[in-house]
């Protein structure tokens, strides 16, 4: 298949091949049966493994930054990533940038009640479906994408899928922050307490709204240069006067209501017969006299 940057074939005719795809050269191989040493248990296949492994080491200062964050750490989360944390918290209505051991202490007290004899097994299996805690959802959400297939890049569609899936991660009207690694995490409402200072939450862009259908009889607009436009609305528009035949006689200007804002306007006065060349010196001389 497409993106298999490494293959294992059989010795059978015809043969079958084991394939690493891997289409954003994210993944990396290395022999062994077991996961690397600074990864926990796998948050999908060895569930009550990594739920015992977060609730016994909630002492760690790992657990000190915000769940967002926390969401991230593979020696916990080994499996949760970018748009899945994102997903998990939305589900929850906890702001990305609450206090990680704040969010999983409350789970503790959870655990207590899980033990409780007088409840069946039924009781239990109810309670968990109407209201998973975050690490439920760790185990379910992966495996929803798993097991609809939303990422098998041998389907065409799936993409599409996937986006209809979604209901946080990179939806319109959905806010986002950078968070300490770099990373961009999407929620709603609030952040929490411990949002970065000096960022402001980022609206994700709505839809754009369809484009209008063009007008079947209309011309499809070409670029012209702006001579070759003025030429053609002058043989096209005819002069106003020659259209009736008759200009119309300017209506004088209507004073403004209110007081004048800005500039006043000049008019201009009206031009007076000129005098003679004699008249115009013998007034100057005069005035100069009357000043002196």
């Amino acid at each position: 298949p497409r993106h298999a940057h490494l293959r294992f074939l059989t010795r059978e005719s015809p043969p079958r091949a084991l394939s690493f795809v891997d289409p954003r050269r994210f993944g990396s191989w290395r022999l062994g049966g077991a996961w690397q040493p600074e990864r926990g248990p796998c948050v999908v296949s060895e569930y009550q493994a990594f739920r015992e492994n977060v609730l016994k080491n909630l002492d760690d200062r790992a657990f000190d930054k915000p769940i967002c964050e926390v969401l991230l750490n593979q020696k916990y989360f080994n499996g949760i990533g970018n748009y899945l944390r994102a997903e998990i918290l939305y589900r929850l209505k906890i702001p990305p940038f609450e206090k990680a051991r704040t969010v999983l202490e409350a789970l503790k007290e959870q655990e207590r009640r899980k033990k409780d004899p007088s409840l069946t097994l039924s009781k239990k299996v109810k309670r968990r479906q109407e209201n998973p805690d975050l690490l439920e959802l760790c185990h379910t959400v992966p495996k929803e994408v798993i097991m609809a297939e939303l990422l098998d890049p041998e389907h065409s569609d799936n993409y599409v899928a996937f986006k209809d899936w979604l209901q946080c991660y990179l939806v319109p009207g959905m806010s986002s922050l950078r968070d300490r690694s770099g990373r961009t995490i999407w929620f709603q409402g609030e952040p929490g307490p411990m949002a970065p200072k000096g960022q402001r939450p980022r609206k994700t862009p709505g839809k754009k709204n369809p484009q209008l259908k063009a007008d079947p009889e209309a011309p499809s607009p070409r670029v012209a240069p702006r001579a070759s436009k003025q030429r053609r609305r002058a043989a096209v528009s005819p002069p106003k006067s020659e259209e009736k035949g008759e200009e119309k006689e300017e209506e004088p200007a209507r004073p403004r209501k209110g007081p004048a804002r800005g500039r006043r306007r000049v008019t201009a006065a009206p031009a007076l017969p000129e005098e003679p060349l004699g008249v115009q010196r013998s007034r100057q001389t005069s005035a100069r006299r009357a000043k002196g």
